[in-house]
């Protein structure tokens, strides 16, 4: 039997579990973006494989201390490719998962907003890492939408500070070094522990907490498939691993179709 046969099966079999499913809980990383253009982190061709100097950026201690790490993040941010993004054939199956009843929640490690885009309602969805269209001051707290702040960069101020109290400001995203939000990571394991079937896609699955999202909804009775290109340490345990690309993945098990 070639390959291809059995890759069919498994999907369709994945399918089946959606079908029966209440509870679907997805927790996405990076790689659901990449088809977006958005590159990932940690894979082969990642930006920081590829570049891990510029981890430096993302770290919050350096980000405080150093205005040229601060310049250097805002002429990034001009370029962020999640600003001209659009949703992808992944994106929009989650959206179809969702608007057919079964979507229980979607817990995303991504920053760059394409789950809202697509069309899903923010009340099913879970932000761990924060969100790059909005802009925080990291002294009282203000936020703003991004691209006010952008518009402030592209005007000639480098090292734009909060027009309120004067503080930093960087993207209301989690940096290296940075707390994450207590309330948030309760959300999504509260909901793990809820879900009859977790869906795991395009994540290396190595940033914790967010990455115990797994083995909790196994350990409480939910079937766990991980679609991702490259092997995680929760391959043991998931009743099925995918390494197809994963709009054509979620849109085989989940449906949807391209945005417009």
């Amino acid at each position: 039997m070639s390959e291809r046969p059995r890759q069919a099966d498994i999907l369709a079999t994945i399918r089946a579990w959606v079908e029966r499913a209440q509870r679907v809980v997805v927790l996405t990383g990076a790689g659901i973006s990449t088809e977006s253009g958005i590159p990932d982190f940690r894979g082969p061709n990642g930006v920081w494989t590829r570049n891990p100097a510029a981890e430096k950026l993302a770290t919050l201690q350096n980000y405080l201390a150093d205005a040229d790490i601060r310049k250097a993040s805002w002429r990034g941010r001009l370029e962020h490719p999640a600003f001209t993004a659009r949703p992808n054939a992944g994106h929009a199956a989650l959206v179809a998962l969702e608007r057919r009843g079964k979507l229980h929640a979607l817990i995303t490690q991504n920053i760059d907003g394409l789950h809202l885009r697509a069309g899903n309602s923010p009340a099913k969805l879970i932000e761990v890492h924060g969100n790059v269209h909005s802009a925080i001051c990291l002294e009282c707290g203000r936020k703003g939408p991004m691209q006010q702040t952008l518009d402030r960069v592209r005007r000639g101020d480098d090292d734009p500070h909060c027009e309120q109290c004067g503080g930093i400001l960087k993207s209301d995203t989690i940096s290296f070094g940075q707390a994450l939000v207590p309330e948030v990571i309760d959300r999504a394991m509260e909901v793990a522990a809820q879900a009859d079937l977790m869906l795991a896609v395009g994540s290396t699955l190595q940033v914790y907490p967010v990455a115990h999202a797994v083995p909790l909804a196994k350990s409480n009775g939910a079937k766990v498939v991980i679609v991702n290109a490259q092997p995680t340490q929760f391959d043991g345990i998931a009743d099925a691993v995918v390494r197809e690309p994963i709009g054509q993945v979620l849109a085989a098990i989940c449906g949807g179709e391209l945005p417009a």
